[in-house]
């Protein structure tokens, strides 16, 4: 508990907020806001939830990126997870997938139909499904960042030591670092910093944002999600703003370590190999993604049935796909909180409880 207390205390982030505006007035003068991105759904929801957008000076813009992997997942790896559910092929996936718009329709709705889909809170169900009916074929919907890559993996590990045949996964996994290049130099975006994604740097390290830093680059800070740590983080930012320099300020230290965890890497360098992938509302980035390596390509679902995820359509009246690229605030589409609502979302950033439209629904409206 003292824990907790420790990053909401009120006094501190009276300090910080404060500290904050005191270096928001020493920032260059220019014609444009300062764009702060945090990367991860979750930093987006506590930002929210605390009201830190509130609080920062106007010159400081606060944008939420793809941080939400739900979010990022093409319509078209929706499509061919039903096409397997409609062969009568047992489809596996965390719940939050199930209400995500393929071209069209969804999980959800197929489910309901009484196609095979059952939600789990763990790969490790996919794995026990697949002794448990060793006459069915077992497909998990393996999507994800660096966080949730190793444990997906892991269950095709233990597969080819215990035997089990019957099991694939449909690779979705998405790698942060490309997309954070891709942001970058986008110059509609115009990004001044990024607020680092803490659980996928806990994976990574905190090395893997150096290429993004220097002459040149933005400040990159790696962050909690407590109050505190967010505030500390904007602090660390606007620092390095106001005295012209760009570097990676780790100050998340007690989860993440410079080089990250090299046993989950040494897991995902086996199996896994980088691949162009299509983001949701950004498109194809070049080597952003991991895909199963030949050698494993039993376990590929894609390969194994014989079906490939081609890019999808999504609806044209929504705009999670401004909101991702951090173009667009979810108070700019017309349908948000009146016909797109958590009960009947339109877009995955409002199906999903980390997406920034579900984030501003329950906290900013």
């Amino acid at each position: 508990m003292k824990y907790i207390d420790g990053f909401r205390n009120p006094g501190a982030a009276a300090a910080l907020r404060e500290d904050i505006q005191s270096l928001a007035a020493q920032l260059p003068p220019s014609d444009r806001t300062t764009n702060i991105m945090e990367i991860c759904g979750s930093h987006t929801m506590a930002i929210a939830r605390y009201g830190i957008r509130d609080i920062v000076p106007e010159p400081i813009n606060l944008i939420s990126g793809p941080g939400c992997p739900v979010c990022v997942t093409d319509a078209g790896y929706i499509d061919a997870a039903i096409e397997l559910a409609r062969r009568g092929i047992t489809v596996v996936t965390f719940g939050d997938m199930l209400n995500v718009p393929g071209s069209d329709t969804s999980l959800a709705a197929v489910r309901s139909e009484g196609c095979p889909i059952e939600v789990c809170y763990s790969p490790l169900r996919a794995l026990e499904l697949a002794k448990e009916t060793p006459d069915k074929e077992i497909v998990f919907l393996a999507i994800g960042f660096e966080t949730t890559v190793a444990p997906s993996i892991a269950i095709i590990d233990q597969a080819i030591e215990q035997g089990i045949e019957n099991l694939s996964i449909l690779v979705a996994f998405k790698l942060v670092p490309p997309a954070l290049a891709a942001l970058g130099s986008d110059p509609e975006l115009r990004i001044d910093a990024f607020i680092c994604p803490a659980h996928v740097s806990a994976i990574i390290g905190a090395d893997a944002y150096t290429p993004f830093t220097g002459e040149g680059g933005v400040p990159c800070v790696i962050a909690g999600f407590e109050p505190l740590d967010i505030l500390l983080g904007l602090k660390g930012i606007l620092t390095q703003l106001v005295n012209g320099v760009a570097e990676v300020d780790n100050q998340y230290s007690r989860v993440v370590t410079a080089k990250g965890n090299a046993k989950a890497q040494a897991l995902m360098d086996k199996y896994l190999e980088p691949a162009d992938v299509s983001w949701r509302g950004i498109g194809v980035i070049p080597l952003s993604g991991l895909a199963l390596k030949e050698e494993w390509s039993h376990y590929d679902a894609e390969k194994r049935h014989d079906i490939e995820v081609q890019i999808g359509t999504m609806n044209p009246a929504c705009r999670c796909g401004d909101v991702i690229k951090g173009i667009s605030s979810p108070f700019d589409c017309p349908m948000f909180g009146k016909t797109c609502t958590p009960n009947h979302p339109f877009g995955p950033c409002m199906v999903s409880s980390e997406g920034s439209c579900a984030a501003y629904y329950k906290y900013s409206r």
